[in-house]
């Protein structure tokens, strides 16, 4: 066996390149699974829509057009993010690009 320590060695990297591979493709998948949904109860209660351009404005007349989730108090994500938290949905992520009724202009 000639090398048997370069071997290992270069086990031990690719196992790593691998494992840190699922650990990136998993984190992105947990973000994902994070969403509020539409159909969730409170989601439903407040109008929350994941594309404030489909907001019913006959339904939700607060409604005025730009306001997202991006631009609201209750947003905990950073500028620019696709998605963040929010104080009406605790554990959940909202869409920068939504809007419920609950939205209060930063």
């Amino acid at each position: 066996m000639k090398n048997p320590t370069n071997r290992r060695v270069f086990l031990l990297q690719a196992a790593t390149v691998a494992g840190g591979t699922l650990v990136l493709h998993g984190a992105a998948h947990a973000q994902a699974a994070n969403m509020v949904s539409e159909k969730d109860a409170t989601a439903i209660a407040l109008g929350y829509s994941a594309d404030a351009t489909k907001v019913d404005t006959k339904k939700y007349p607060k409604y005025a057009a730009g306001q997202k989730c991006a631009g609201c108090q209750l947003f905990t994500g950073k500028a620019g993010d696709a998605a963040g938290g929010c104080g009406i949905f605790p554990g959940k992520m909202v869409a920068a690009s939504g809007w419920c009724s609950a939205y209060v202009k930063k």
